[in-house]
C-alpha cells in the first residue's frame, strides 16, 4: 500500500482523524497540544490520531495529501478541515462543535 493509500484509508476509515506530532497524552509541539485540547473541549471522543514523528513517509505524505504544509491536520468525515489556527477559529465560532457533533 502506498503512503497516499494509507492516508486515504485512515482519513476515510475514521470519523475524526488528527495528524499530529506526538500523542494526545504526550504532544510533541504546542500546535498539536492546542489542537488536541480544542477537540476535547468541542466534545470529540475516540479521535483517531497519527503521530507523524513515528513515520517520515506519513509526515511528508500528509502535507502533499491535503496540499497543506503544516501539522497538525484535522480531517472530519474524510474531509480536510485545517490546521491549528483554523481549528481554533472554528472552536471560537462554535463551528467545530457542530462539525464534531455531525461526525458521531
Amino acid at each position: 500500500m502506498s503512503v497516499k493509500e494509507t492516508i486515504k484509508s485512515q482519513v476515510e476509515g475514521h470519523p475524526v482523524v488528527l495528524y499530529m506530532k506526538g500523542s494526545p497524552q504526550f504532544p510533541q509541539c504546542g500546535f498539536s497540544a492546542t489542537a488536541t485540547q480544542l477537540l476535547k473541549m468541542a466534545g470529540a471522543e475516540g479521535v483517531f490520531t497519527v503521530d507523524v514523528l513515528q513515520d517520515p513517509e506519513i509526515r511528508e505524505g500528509i502535507k502533499q495529501y491535503a496540499n497543506w504544509p503544516t501539522i497538525p491536520q484535522l480531517y472530519v468525515k474524510g474531509e480536510f478541515v485545517g490546521g491549528c489556527d483554523i481549528i481554533r477559529e472554528m472552536y471560537q465560532s462554535g463551528e467545530l462543535q457542530k462539525l464534531i457533533q455531525s461526525a458521531r
